[in-house]
């Protein structure tokens, strides 16, 4: 199955308007840099927690490259999910030079 796609670019205008973005990454990769508002649910956990995500809007997934992105997307869509793959994922994000969030060391 197919999923819908969008590049950084576009996600960065849906940001404006308040987008739902989950990231898929381990919570290792999480720490190492995220989009500001991004929300962690590590792909080993989307079945579980499918619950915890709004079917109301799209939810934009991203994760390293888009490859989980995409397998979480193909899942959420089965339940409900208006679920949109990030193309490139967050080495998407940092090659157009846009910023990230990251923890304290």
């Amino acid at each position: 199955m197919g999923v819908p796609e969008i590049s950084v670019d576009e996600l960065a205008v849906q940001m404006d308007s308040g987008a739902q973005i989950l990231d898929v990454r381990e919570l290792d990769e999480w720490n190492e840099g995220r989009i500001s508002g991004s929300r962690l649910m590590p792909l080993g956990e989307v079945i579980e927690r499918t619950d915890e995500i709004s079917t109301n809007e799209p939810v934009y997934v991203i994760c390293r490259s888009g490859v989980r992105s995409a397998s979480a997307c193909e899942y959420l869509r089965t339940q409900g999910v208006d679920a949109v793959n990030v193309a490139g994922g967050i080495l998407a994000w940092l090659e157009s030079q846009r910023s990230v969030e990251r923890d304290q060391q």
